[in-house]
């Protein structure tokens, strides 16, 4: 799986994204430190201990480097984090599969990545991108020639 670059000075709107998973009763928010094992465990246990880790270290910056879409009964059922494991970089996110096409993964991506451009990042790096027409069609983004496995070459097995 190839890297994709994102021009963040080039994004869609939020607003729109963010309504429209607000029309399935998902709120897209940051959430507060105290919350930290909740959503690590969750996503370890959705995810696997890889992604509950990047997840972990996106909770060690101030402000927090995550977003989760919550459901009217407060349960998690996606996440999004950037700068977790390389400055720069959006992921991991995920989003529950019987809540797909909703809009939320959209939403959770778009707000994420606004919230990179206000820290300052002109473009950020997806890594490792399994969905790629999804970050191209959404968001324009465009594959990195040479890119894989990246940064992420001689990681220790599982």
């Amino acid at each position: 799986m190839s890297d994709l670059l994102v021009k963040l000075y080039a994004l869609p709107e939020l607003a729109p994204a963010i309504a429209r998973a607000a029309e399935s009763g998902i709120t897209i928010r940051r959430p507060l430190a105290p919350e930290r094992y909740a959503v690590v465990n969750w996503v370890a246990q959705q995810y696997g201990d890889r992604w509950g880790s990047e997840v972990a270290m996106a909770f060690a910056g101030h402000p927090i480097s995550c977003f989760v879409a919550v459901n009217g009964g407060g349960e998690i059922i996606g996440f999004a984090c950037y700068n977790a494991t390389f400055k720069g970089f959006f992921g991991p996110t995920g989003v529950f599969e019987n809540w797909s096409g909703r809009g939320i993964g959209t939403a959770l991506l778009i707000r994420s990545l606004h919230a990179m451009k206000d820290d300052g990042f002109a473009y950020a790096v997806i890594g490792g991108a399994g969905p790629t027409e999804f970050y191209e069609q959404v968001i324009g983004a465009i594959p990195i020639p040479d890119s894989s496995p990246g940064p992420y070459e001689g990681m220790i097995p599982q």
